[in-house]
């Protein structure tokens, strides 16, 4: 079902915001596939490198997300890998008290939904959602899938669980509603410039696709959508979060978008399809 065309968001916003934020982590001793280092290792041999590069995330990164966040008064959604809070409990709890939203983004980031049998995707689904509303005290509202790559059933499995948006969406601009023969539940798009982009380039680049984006959309004449996407193990490193506070900025400065986490955007569609 695409969405039926949105004149405005709320408060008049000409673009509604929503920022992402991936909150990951990699199983005992294995490392990410990808890191700043250009040259791999051999096979069998394991990465400390890489495993502290992504551990930065837990450790430091989230924090500093978190602060520029609240300097901004801005409120994420945090897709979190649910034993990455296992790890750091004490993270997600302050996320939560701050008024971010924690989305479920499988156990660990290897864990692809898409590999999985039903039986395996709704039980590792389960042990998510009873893992951040354990940690929390919050049952998650959205999912949102390594690799944003979901398996024919997983939107039907989410509604089912009482879901309300499902981010593994890539077929439009705007969110609109999918019904499952277990309900209904909102398409959000994920970005396609997240910072991992730049991994190895400059992360002004990331500053200028964004600023530019948003100045593109801000003349179009109809109501549009940017997804601001970043990784706590990468966006929150000094090189990058400054450009991240920058971007916020700048989207701040007209006076005219509607921020939101994505379960208020999917709240907001939900009611525009019910009338």
């Amino acid at each position: 079902m695409k969405p039926p065309r949105i004149e405005a968001w709320p408060n008049g916003g000409k673009i509604a915001v929503i920022v992402t934020v991936m909150y990951e982590t990699w199983p005992t001793g294995k490392s990410p596939p990808y890191s700043p280092m250009a040259s791999p290792l051999r096979d069998g041999v394991v990465d400390l490198q890489g495993i502290s590069w992504a551990e930065y995330g837990g450790e430091t990164g989230v924090w500093r997300l978190a602060k520029v966040l609240a300097d901004a008064g801005v409120k994420a959604t945090f897709a979190v890998n649910a034993h990455a809070i296992e790890r750091y409990p004490e993270s997600a709890r302050a996320l939560h008290a701050q008024g971010h939203e924690i989305a479920g983004h499988s156990y660990t980031q290897d864990q692809l939904v898409a590999y999985m049998t039903p039986d395996q995707e709704r039980a590792m689904i389960d042990r998510c959602g009873e893992i951040i509303q354990g940690v929390t005290g919050a049952r998650p509202l959205g999912w949102a899938s390594p690799r944003m790559t979901p398996t024919p059933l997983t939107a039907e499995i989410l509604a089912e669980r009482g879901y309300t948006w499902h981010g593994d969406y890539n077929d439009t601009d705007l969110p609109y509603v999918v019904p499952t023969p277990k309900g209904d539940i909102v398409a959000l798009m994920h970005s396609d410039f997240t910072d991992n982009r730049v991994l190895r380039g400059s992360p002004r680049d990331f500053l200028n696709v964004y600023c530019d984006t948003f100045d593109f959309l801000r003349t179009s004449g109809q109501a549009e959508i940017i997804n601001l996407t970043l990784h706590t193990h990468f966006g929150g490193r000094p090189m990058m979060a400054s450009m991240f506070a920058k971007i916020l900025s700048y989207f701040q400065q007209p006076g005219d978008v509607w921020f939101a986490r994505h379960d208020e955007m999917a709240e907001f569609v939900l009611s525009r399809a019910k009338g």
